[in-house]
């Protein structure tokens, strides 16, 4: 008479013996999946469009410099402020922040510039640039030196196929470096504006600060 053999699948056992732990593992990754997409559609897109809608008329006053209106608004619309209050953590909060950074530097509130563009970030490269370039405006106003020539230097180190953004943060660092007596790193700096933008107005006008600090006693 043959023997009867009986395969073992130690995965179906598995399963077997842990019926009751994996429905309680899959419900919860259900339960998971689900609040995440009802958060994004009911929740955070609905306030995306919200957001959105009340950054429109900002962008056109910041357009145009208007920067009062582009912070508080007119009245009839709202202002960045409300909406990185209202809508945070929406991808026109984080914008809000820029256009708000960049309206206190033309109001000069310079302490308020920084805040809020340090807090702004985007995978536009240009944008970013712009935005570290600008803290260094303001720290420079501010005559903080030292974090105006590091923020300049992320400026123009950022973004390097924009020949004139690029070329003008260094620019910036170098001739902050020789305001503060720091010659030799300025002409380290204007040498790589002379090397890496030699078509930009700034690359044009390299050798003349190169050989003007060379001559310095």
């Amino acid at each position: 008479m043959s023997e009867l053999h009986h395969e073992k699948h130690p995965f179906l056992d598995f399963v077997k013996n842990n019926q009751k732990t994996l429905s309680y593992a899959l419900a919860t990754v259900v339960i998971v999946i689900a609040g995440y997409f009802g958060y994004t559609e009911l929740y955070q897109n609905p306030r995306e469009t919200k957001a959105a809608d009340a950054l429109y008329a900002a962008e056109k006053y910041f357009a145009v410099d208007s920067s009062n209106l582009v912070l508080n608004g007119d009245g009839a619309s709202k202002g960045v402020l409300y909406v990185i209050k209202q809508y945070s953590g929406t991808p026109s909060a984080n914008l809000a922040k820029y256009y708000a950074g960049i309206s206190y530097y033309r109001l000069n509130d310079f302490n308020k510039s920084i805040e809020y563009l340090k807090d702004f970030s985007t995978t536009s490269k240009q944008v970013q640039a712009i935005a570290y370039g600008t803290i260094g405006d303001a720290y420079s106003e501010l005559k903080k030196n030292d974090d105006a020539i590091s923020y300049y230097k992320k400026a123009g180190s950022h973004f390097p196929e924009d020949d004139a953004i690029s070329s003008e943060y260094l620019f910036r660092a170098a001739s902050l470096l020789e305001l503060n007596g720091k010659a030799d790193e300025a002409v380290t700096i204007f040498k790589d504006i002379k090397s890496k933008y030699p078509k930009s107005e700034k690359g044009f006008s390299a050798d003349r600060y190169i050989n003007r600090l060379k001559v310095q006693p």
